[in-house]
């Protein structure tokens, strides 16, 4: 696990959708969830979800 996404995770923002502008680690389960089903975004924020989703979950 790369310990950059764990601090990213705690700073940064969701860039788009429903929850934009919420902290990344504050994003609900069930947000979470959708995405796993969905498909995670390509690139560091797909990255980003995908761990939180392990993380959480």
């Amino acid at each position: 696990m790369n310990p950059q996404i764990l601090k990213d995770l705690v700073t940064m923002q969701m860039p788009f959708g429903k929850y934009k502008g919420r902290i990344m680690c504050d994003l609900p389960e069930s947000y979470l969830v959708w995405f796993h089903q969905q498909g995670f975004p390509p690139g560091k924020l797909g990255e980003m979800i995908a761990t939180l989703y392990e993380i959480k979950l």
